[in-house]
């Protein structure tokens, strides 16, 4: 390590917590290192007693990026840690909510599972055209809005957080399109 980049991870280490903050605002990266580095054990631990371990880490991150990105709303008397671990519940409740959802979803569509399964078999080929021709129709129907967001989602993979920003919305107004979107399309389907 050089001896600049020694002094100044020193530096950062030494800092009071509101020094931090402020730093990790003026955009200096070590800065945020250091937040990370000295809250993300604990936070990692708090998550790992409530999640399945595959899912912790991505977790830790998403706490660390929405902190980062709240924090100028950070009142001054707040305590650091209690806000954190705050986020990290949230991220827990939001978590659940995203499975039960899905499982709820596929529940109130079983024969989606069935389909799975059975798709590719020779004889339920012409099935699947049909089935492929009635969804094709049934997403034309719905307004770009919708389609879209569903493409963005389904066919591009990408998360919540990152729709958000191409649409210039709120992970809350994203969630709540998709979903209208996604009920949308299940009328447009039920009614093809």
């Amino acid at each position: 390590m050089s001896s600049n980049l020694t002094k100044s991870f020193v530096f950062a280490y030494n800092m009071t917590m509101r020094e931090l903050i402020q730093a990790i605002l003026e955009g200096d990266e070590q800065a945020v290192t250091k937040f990370y580095y000295q809250f993300s054990p604990r936070i990692a631990r708090f998550l790992s007693r409530k999640l399945p371990p595959q899912d912790v880490q991505g977790l830790v991150n998403e706490v660390f990026m929405e902190a980062i990105d709240a924090l100028p709303t950070l009142k001054e008397d707040a305590n650091l840690s209690s806000w954190l671990y705050s986020i990290a519940q949230h991220k827990i409740v939001d978590f659940y909510r995203k499975r039960k959802v899905k499982s709820l979803v596929l529940s109130q569509l079983p024969f989606l599972d069935i389909l799975a399964r059975e798709i590719d078999q020779p004889e339920f080929q012409m099935e699947k055209d049909k089935i492929r021709d009635r969804m094709e129709e049934a997403y034309h129907v719905l307004s770009e809005k919708y389609r879209h967001i569903l493409m963005l989602h389904y066919e591009q993979d990408l998360p919540i957080k990152e729709i958000a920003l191409q649409l210039d919305l709120s992970p809350k107004a994203t969630e709540s399109l998709l979903f209208r979107a996604r009920q949308s399309f299940k009328k447009a389907y039920e009614r093809e």
